[in-house]
């Protein structure tokens, strides 16, 4: 059950009373956007963020069978470098495994950390983005603030590149052992390949769903704080089309 709604500038937050209540919510105002896109165009397309705290989101999106999956056009945000191309780590093979290997899409297109030229494959996948504009993009945001694995001093809210290669800070990487994809710090890759703050936030309909206490000292200052690239996800405040959806352990600093 929707708990509490408050505006932060442009950006809507939505506060629910479970985890499970706040991914059900994002998922069917998502999967309502699907519809209302693929009817007027066509096509859809879509960028989706690959974690645990996608979970309950990527369950709703399934349990809807309305959705026109076939016109469907898909993208993940990032990519570990050099992890085993079969690792459940990935986020190919995470978003895979959730959704994209369940339904029919129209194209499912994946970033590949261990391409042998990965400025080559920065490009491939920006030319791929370029030629299909977002209309949906499904995220979160890290511990640090992080949008993909734009960290607090990698981020660039003008940054001219659309994906590039980009090395993790600590908190971050301690993050994916909290959130139990690694066993320990030493184990997650250092570096990654990762869509740029335009490439996610200039087009289109953006979801932010951000669940678990971890996350609220983020979300009260991505909310609360300064919109500032030291806070990649207060770049979300600038947005009219952004919602973010928060469950109470997130949200309980707001």
């Amino acid at each position: 059950m929707l708990q509490k709604t408050i505006k932060a500038d442009r950006l809507t937050v939505k506060i629910y009373d479970s985890r499970k209540a706040m991914g059900v919510s994002a998922a069917v105002d998502v999967a309502a956007k699907i519809k209302e896109i693929a009817k007027a165009k066509g096509e859809v397309n879509m960028i989706f963020a690959s974690a645990p705290s996608q979970n309950e989101f990527l369950a709703g999106l399934l349990a809807d069978k309305e959705i026109p999956w076939d016109k469907v056009n898909t993208f993940h945000m990032d990519e570990y470098i050099n992890l085993d191309k079969d690792a459940p780590q990935g986020f190919g093979n995470f978003i895979k495994a959730a959704l994209w290997g369940k339904v029919n899409l129209k194209s499912a297109n994946f970033l590949n950390g261990n391409a042998p030229d990965l400025d080559a494959e920065c490009k491939r996948y920006s030319d791929l983005l370029t030629s299909k504009p977002a209309d949906i993009v499904c995220m979160g945001i890290g511990e640090n603030g992080h949008l993909a694995f734009n960290d607090p001093g990698i981020a660039k809210f003008g940054d001219t590149e659309m994906v590039k290669v980009v090395t993790l800070d600590e908190v971050c990487r301690q993050q994916q052992v909290n959130d139990g994809c690694f066993a320990s710090l030493d184990l997650v890759p250092k570096k990654a390949l990762s869509l740029t703050i335009p490439a996610l936030v200039d087009n289109g309909h953006l979801y932010c769903i951000v669940p678990a206490k971890t996350k609220a000292r983020a979300v009260v200052e991505t909310v609360k704080g300064f919109v500032t690239e030291l806070i990649p996800a207060s770049i979300l405040r600038t947005k009219d089309t952004a919602t973010l959806y928060l469950d109470p352990d997130s949200g309980y600093l707001l």
